[in-house]
């Protein structure tokens, strides 16, 4: 496991237990005592956790958790893989059109899309749209400011356009989920994108890595009943997917 996934594993944790213990975590991820209070004291100076004896707790309030697309891109390859080949099957029956949203699991998606598997994608995320161009698929891309901690077009004018479109399907990716403050990402501008992207389209499919599971980030973009269906990995809790499902999401576990 590498080191951000670790951290972003061990906030949810705290998060969902409220306290978390050194030596717990050591065992957990095959540590030593050592690195998780390193782990923990980095987490603590992003104000992501509080250091207490012999462990850590949930921070008050919201988690803020973003990292750059080099970081996200090598944590849980293997995950984000599978979930992008289980969403394939939720392209239109006929080639219709498709948005992509800016993300590493939507972006291995892109890199899975052929000349005829859709009609045209429309995308704000700049490494998808080269792509899916490479790809030789029809792609538009969205204008905006690009961030370049996503790679990914925001601001009115990316909202502006996603008002004016109706597309089959949104593949949309999210930085936490939990059943009291649905969808969320810590970025204003990225969660208006996001919230344009879930209603321009007419099925919502929302592609996340298990880890975000119980992760509050600072601006929620929709409800989980909004997303059609949640595709994650196996990491998964039985009591989480129970929930999930009935709050209104489809769960598929890839």
């Amino acid at each position: 496991m590498y080191a951000e996934e670790r951290h972003r594993s061990i906030v949810n944790r705290a998060m969902r237990q409220e306290r978390v213990s050194v030596t717990e975590l050591a065992e957990e991820f095959g540590v030593t005592t050592e690195t998780i209070r390193r782990d923990l004291d980095a987490l603590d100076q992003r104000g992501l956790i509080r250091r207490v004896h012999g462990g850590a707790v949930a921070a008050n309030g919201l988690t803020v958790l973003e990292t750059g697309l080099a970081e996200r891109e090598a944590a849980g390859a293997a995950q984000k893989a599978r979930i992008a080949e289980a969403a394939l099957r939720y392209l239109p029956s006929q080639p219709g059109t498709v948005l992509l949203d800016a993300g590493t699991t939507t972006g291995r998606l892109a890199a899975r899309l052929g000349a005829n598997a859709v009609t045209a994608v429309v995308t704000n995320s700049l490494p998808a749209a080269g792509q899916l161009a490479a790809n030789g698929v029809r792609v538009r891309l969205l204008g905006g400011n690009v961030r370049g901690i996503t790679g990914a077009t925001v601001g009115s004018e990316t909202v502006t356009a996603l008002s004016r479109l109706r597309c089959d399907v949104a593949f949309v990716g999210t930085n936490g989920i939990s059943v009291q403050h649905g969808f969320s990402t810590p970025d204003h501008d990225e969660a208006a994108v996001k919230e344009a992207m879930v209603g321009a389209a007419s099925f919502v499919v929302v592609l996340a890595d298990s880890s975000k599971l119980g992760a509050e980030l600072l601006v929620g973009f929709a409800a989980l009943n909004q997303a059609d269906v949640l595709i994650t990995d196996d990491g998964i809790d039985a009591a989480d997917v129970a929930d999930l499902r009935a709050a209104g999401v489809e769960v598929v576990i890839a």
